[in-house]
């Protein structure tokens, strides 16, 4: 399996390799008590939220800790 812009947030937590690279980019934020309402949401709509553009987070940034997470799962 593959995580994608079209994953849920919680799909990818939920994933233990997913989770180490996800704090390695943003330390603690795997286990932030705030990710808990979008667990559901895609990365795509996280994207298009008003506060990742606030953040600074990119799409690009998004498809490069994707393909890290990706990279761990093989």
């Amino acid at each position: 399996m593959s995580f994608t812009l079209e994953s849920a947030l919680g799909t990818i937590l939920d994933d233990p390799h997913a989770r180490i690279v996800i704090d390695r980019y943003i330390p603690g934020a795997s286990s932030n008590p705030m990710l808990g309402m979008f667990r559901n949401t895609t990365i795509n709509t996280l994207l298009s939220m008003p506060q990742a553009w606030h953040m600074g987070i990119t799409r690009k940034q998004a498809e490069e800790l994707l393909a890290e997470i990706n990279k761990s799962l093989s």
